[in-house]
Order: C-alpha cells, then sequence, then structure tokens
C-alpha cells in the first residue's frame, strides 16, 4: 500500500516528540506542518524535511492527499481544530488532554463520532513499552486482583510560558499531568472498571509568580470495583521528568520507573547538553534517557495510529477515552473546591 500521509498540525515541544516518533514508524510521509507563526513552521518543516509548511489551516484540511491529522497544538486550539477536522470528515489524532473541560471534550468527541471518522488520543503513557508490559503481566493474572494504584508524574514547570496560563489550558499542575495518571489507572485496573468517584488537593507552594493555578496536587481516584488510584502531580519537583507507578494487587506488586533508573549514569564536571527531558542541570551525576520518543510511549503511539489509518481499524485510545479523562478532572477540580469527595459525572 501507498504510505499514509501525515499532516501534523503544531511545531512545538510535543511536536518534536511526534516527529521522533513518526520517523521510526514504517510506511507513513509527514507531507505537511501547520503553525500558528510562519517563521516556526518554515523552521519546523526544514529541520524535519517536510515539504509543505503553511498557517493556513484551511488549505491543509482541504487537501485531498493526507489520510491524518495529528493535534500537537496548545489546549485552547484543539476544540476549534478538531470540529473544522470533523465537519470535513478527516481522520485525526490529538494531544493530551483531550479538552480544557469536560464540556469541550464532549463536543469534540460527538463531533468525531458524528463525521464517521478516525478519532485517536495521543495518551502516551498507556503506549509506553514499560507500562505496556505491566498491563500484560496483570492480564496473565500475575497479580491477581488489582487493588491499589499510585502514579506519579512530575518535574520543575512547563516548558512553554503558555501553560502557565490556567484560561489556557483549563488548569494547572493536576490537569496538565493528571491525564497521565488517570490513563494509567484505567489502564491498569481495566477500562471496564469506571471511576466512580475523585478527592483532590491542590495549592500553589512556589511558581506564585507564574500561574494563578495549582502547581502541586493529589489526586485519588475510587473504582466500582472497590480499587483506588492515588494520584501526584507536581510542576516545583527538580531534577528532570519523574515518571512513577506502583500497581499493587491481591498476589503481588508491579513497578515501573521511566526516568530515574536508566540505563546509563554520567559524572562531568563541564555542561554536557541535553539529558532528559525537564532536566534542571546538566552536570555533575546525570542520567540522560536513551531513545526518549521510544521510552515515552510516541514511537508506539504513532505507530498504533499509522497502522489504524492503514487497516482501517479503530484505535485502542479514542476521543471517548480523553471526554472520559476530562469528566475525571473536572471532578477533581470541583473537589479541590469542595474539599470532598466528588461524584464522577459522565
Amino acid at each position: 500500500m501507498n504510505n499514509v500521509k501525515v499532516a501534523l498540525l503544531g511545531s512545538g515541544f510535543v511536536a518534536e516528540f511526534y516527529m521522533q516518533g513518526l520517523q521510526n514508524v514504517a510506511g507513513q510521509e509527514v507531507v505537511a506542518n501547520y503553525s500558528r507563526s510562519a517563521e516556526r513552521a518554515q523552521s519546523f518543516a526544514k529541520h524535519w524535511q517536510i515539504p509543505s509548511a503553511t498557517t493556513d489551516l484551511d488549505s491543509v484540511i482541504g487537501r485531498d492527499d493526507i489520510d491524518l491529522f495529528i493535534i500537537a497544538l496548545p489546549n485552547e486550539e484543539h476544540l476549534p481544530v478538531s470540529l473544522k477536522l470533523s465537519a470535513a470528515k478527516r481522520n485525526q489524532v490529538c494531544t493530551k488532554p483531550l479538552g480544557r473541560n469536560r464540556a469541550e471534550a464532549k463536543q469534540m468527541f460527538d463531533a468525531a463520532v458524528k463525521a464517521g471518522a478516525l478519532h485517536g488520543y495521543a495518551e502516551t503513557e498507556v503506549f509506553a513499552p514499560a507500562v505496556v508490559k505491566a498491563r500484560e503481566v496483570i492480564e496473565q493474572g500475575t497479580l491477581g486482583k488489582v487493588l491499589w494504584v499510585r502514579s506519579r508524574e512530575s518535574h520543575s514547570g512547563p516548558h512553554s510560558p503558555h501553560f502557565w496560563d490556567v484560561t489556557k489550558t483549563g488548569g494547572g499542575a493536576m490537569h496538565d499531568l493528571g491525564c497521565h495518571c488517570i490513563a494509567a489507572a484505567r489502564y491498569f485496573f481495566g477500562k471496564h472498571d469506571c471511576i466512580t468517584e475523585a478527592m483532590a488537593w491542590g495549592a500553589n507552594l512556589v511558581h506564585h509568580d507564574k500561574t494563578k493555578g495549582e502547581d502541586n496536587a493529589l489526586l485519588i481516584l475510587k473504582f466500582a470495583s472497590g480499587g483506588i488510584a492515588h494520584c501526584e502531580l507536581s510542576w516545583t519537583t527538580k531534577g528532570g521528568l519523574d515518571l512513577r507507578n506502583e500497581i499493587h494487587g491481591s498476589e503481588g506488586s508491579i513497578f515501573t520507573d521511566v526516568t530515574r533508573g536508566t540505563p546509563i549514569v554520567t559524572f562531568s564536571t563541564k555542561p554536557s547538553g541535553y539529558i532528559i527531558e525537564k532536566a534542571d542541570a546538566d552536570a555533575g551525576w546525570t542520567r540522560p534517557l536513551p531513545e526518549e520518543a521510544f521510552a515515552y510511549g510516541y514511537q508506539a503511539e504513532m505507530k498504533h495510529f499509522v497502522e489504524c489509518v492503514r487497516h482501517g481499524k479503530t484505535p485502542r485510545e479514542t476521543y471517548e477515552d480523553g471526554y472520559i479523562s476530562n469528566c475525571v478532572l473536572d471532578a477533581g477540580y470541583q473537589s479541590m473546591s469542595s474539599q470532598r469527595w466528588v461524584t464522577v459525572d459522565y
């Protein structure tokens, strides 16, 4: 078959990771890059050897040679761009979080379903090799019944200035990082096991001058089975991206640690350059992470979505999953305000 032709909408941080993942996926070709900045579009396209760069979104959507559109834009752009793609009945994948809130995510989900085209939710956490392996162990029955999940995602703060503006993004550290932990918990418990209630705490402990949102949060989730998930989110943790999961069952436990237990350790008195995402120092003792795009799940999710387009299959992460995540996050923010358990409204 011919290559699946891809349009990448966005030219920022996550778009870079998507390109790193896509370059190791056979049978695809990124033929266009859209950016809100002409300079960034041209620079991004030149770096990745993409033949077309533009700031005209409608012209890209109108092309009849593109098989898949990947939304790698800031949160406030997800809804309007996705609705345009759905109106044109185009296959689309959107980065996390799907919407800034439950209402936006519902519009995107409903429009995509009505369009009848493919819709995929690019939640890297559940495509990360270590997390996928953990799920395989669970499916073998090794852990018995899953009872408790602890998931942690933390770093020293967002890479892009717009992420600090909660009116544009939808929330602070819980909104930015919580979607990963929610997805992990649902993956480990199984999607059949519904999240019924949420309780959350959040506060701005450090970044008072940068954001009005919380820079640290705890989110606890009750599952219909009686299980509990404990999510830890922080924008103030130093030392680079910290991704950890614990899954405890009636017969055993699993621990995943993608970024702190890397297979290489270095020491240098001189700057080493890029070490790992959100690294706060590049000298002294460091733990570089080889093949970040693979370790985080970018390559696996991009391969999956390309293959779904090629074979006409439904992705294992769709806009329904993104919508569910937004519903849980909304309940979390209600709980943060009320300081009590909140029933998740789907």
